[in-house]
């Protein structure tokens, strides 16, 4: 190629690199004062800017093979479902999108039961039978997380709602916002 000349424009940065400008040293200083790599440090800022007014709770199962972290709001909004396997298991859950979700320990010690349409996904601990959160039929791309296996501290208020899910098709077409609770 030829050298640039007068009013060439640089090239912009290629994927995953990026010119801070005048933000350099605030920004290797920031690294350097919490040790963290460039990554984690990118990670920190992109969580605080898309999960604004939601806050990172923890939790898992009872014997602690599995272990999660979601993004979602302090002041909860719960489901309690009446269908033949919510009603069995007390499985009352908060819907996140699956982007909120992360499962930090344990996927080897999930199992899965389906039944009826196999679409939601019943997980649970192998060893101490605790279901944590699973797949719902009503949010496939999304995880309904059961907020008595939250860890201590981030939960501000629950609201609990009944869903009748004994007519499930009828109660879910019904509902205004259910389907929509895993959408980002």
């Amino acid at each position: 190629g030829s050298p640039a000349g007068p009013g060439a424009q640089a090239e912009p940065p290629g994927p995953g690199t990026f010119n801070l400008g005048a933000q350099s040293r605030r920004w290797a200083a920031f690294q350097e004062r919490h040790r963290l790599s460039c990554e984690e440090a990118a990670r920190l800022l992109l969580d605080a800017y898309e999960y604004r007014g939601l806050v990172k709770h923890t939790g898992g199962c009872h014997c602690g093979a599995i272990r999660f972290e979601v993004w979602a709001s302090a002041d909860l909004h719960v489901f309690n479902c009446n269908c033949s396997i919510c009603t069995k298991k007390q499985n009352r859950h908060f819907i996140v999108p699956a982007s909120r979700f992360k499962l930090l320990k344990g996927a080897d010690n999930l199992t899965t039961y389906t039944f009826n349409t196999h679409r939601a996904q019943h997980t649970f601990c192998k060893t101490c039978g605790v279901q944590s959160f699973y797949t719902p039929r009503s949010n496939p791309d999304g995880y309904g997380i059961a907020p008595h296996c939250l860890d201590d501290g981030t939960v501000q208020t629950i609201v609990t709602e009944d869903i009748n899910g004994k007519e499930w098709e009828k109660a879910v077409k019904e509902h205004k916002t259910i389907r929509d609770m895993s959408k980002p």
